[in-house]
């Protein structure tokens, strides 16, 4: 599976452009993926010198990464005419998805279980997400 996963608000907290704490279990998660044969790819707004420390960040981690902003790595203007920021991957991860990211331990199990989120919603509550209703209102003559 090809999986981009996004580097501010992600693996780290958000304090751009500087570097925030780790998002606890995010390096360990990402190098399970890694060593499950995942490609991972860095998929950032970061670009320049900015981007290089995020990549150094993650390299003293002893994260490396199949690609960064691109599709493979060897991905250049010249050899791919249809070269896009636009990624072609299975998963993305970023904390700007509907609603939000979830811990890590969440994701790793979505992504080694081929789990979808309702299913592990489902598997929480064992009931169904789309059975679950919100209470029915009262009338003010019910007690």
């Amino acid at each position: 599976m090809t999986i981009a996963v996004d580097f501010d608000g992600t693996i780290v907290e958000h304090r751009y452009p500087q570097i925030g704490e780790e998002i606890p279990f995010a390096v360990e998660t990402l190098k399970m993926l890694v060593q499950d044969h995942h490609k991972v790819i860095l998929w950032s707004v970061r670009e320049g010198e900015l981007l290089e420390a995020a990549v150094d960040w993650c390299k003293e981690r002893g994260l490396e990464f199949y690609a960064i902003n691109r599709d493979y790595p060897e991905e250049t203007v010249e050899n791919n005419p249809h070269f896009s920021r636009k990624l072609k991957v299975d998963v993305f991860i970023d904390d700007r998805n509907l609603g939000g990211l979830p811990d890590w331990g969440t994701i790793y199990r979505m992504i080694k279980h081929h789990k979808k989120w309702d299913h592990l919603l489902e598997e929480a509550s064992h009931t169904s997400f789309d059975d679950h209703q919100p209470p029915k209102k009262k009338h003010w003559w019910q007690f």
